[in-house]
């Protein structure tokens, strides 16, 4: 995290984007223009076909040309994870139109959930906002009653599909979650762990998929960079239905 490569000493755009993939590295790279910063909340390009982990290195002849046409790389993983105007989570949630109550889910110490209050009535509702708001296909796991207790929705973008998030929520009697990622990765005890737990405590839950979760947070940065007074742009990535 922080500044990945110190290709730049003065800075012309900014380009912010979810997950160095190879395709966003191409579009940046295709403009012809030099002296830029990326900004990424991921520090590696992102598959989930890839065999095992589905992370990647930037190449090094991508790094070449960063390195030719001076241009920076800048990280915040963990941090904008954290709870916060411009988070992963309170960014999906505000699209979403939730009033958020609360919070949950502690990663490695911060707190990266959010609980929000939705004035839909059903799951089916819901997932349909979902749907609308990414313009892709989701995932949704019914494990329990189609209406949405107490109107509250628990919210925790990117790889939420670990058991202690949804344990919480099971505690506050929250039935509706949704996350990025939802699909069984065997061996992962966490992620198994997940399924057992949604289905015990008959938690649905709607998977929108890694890319699409998170994205909207590094969107929002781009106002942040704007009001630097520098030029700033967000660039499209690729959402992977594997995931789900």
């Amino acid at each position: 995290m922080g500044l990945v490569l110190d290709n730049a000493s003065e800075i012309q755009k900014v380009y912010t984007l979810t997950m160095p993939d190879y395709d966003v590295l191409d579009k940046i790279i295709q403009t012809g223009r030099c002296d830029l910063l990326l900004f990424s909340h991921h520090a590696m390009g992102y598959n989930p076909n890839r065999e095992g982990f589905p992370f990647y290195n930037i190449p090094v002849e991508y790094l070449k040309k960063l390195k030719e046409r001076r241009i920076a790389f800048y990280v915040l993983h963990a941090p904008l994870d954290r709870n916060g105007r411009y988070s992963t989570s309170v960014n999906l949630a505000r699209q979403l139109n939730l009033q958020i109550t609360g919070e949950f889910y502690d990663y490695d110490g911060i707190m990266s959930g959010v609980i929000g209050n939705t004035d839909k009535i059903t799951v089916d509702e819901f997932a349909k906002q979902v749907r609308d708001l990414v313009g892709h296909e989701i995932k949704v796991i019914r494990n329990g009653a189609d209406v949405i207790m107490n109107g509250q929705v628990g919210v925790a973008a990117g790889g939420g599909n670990v058991d202690f998030a949804v344990k919480e929520l099971a505690e506050q009697g929250i039935n509706l979650y949704i996350t990025g990622c939802t699909r069984k990765v065997l061996g992962i005890e966490r992620i198994m762990e997940f399924h057992s737990v949604i289905k015990e405590k008959e938690i649905n839950v709607i998977g929108a998929t890694h890319y699409s979760s998170e994205k909207f947070a590094c969107m929002a940065m781009v106002q942040y960079f704007q009001k630097l007074g520098l030029d700033a742009e967000f660039v499209e990535g690729r959402y992977f239905l594997e995931d789900l």
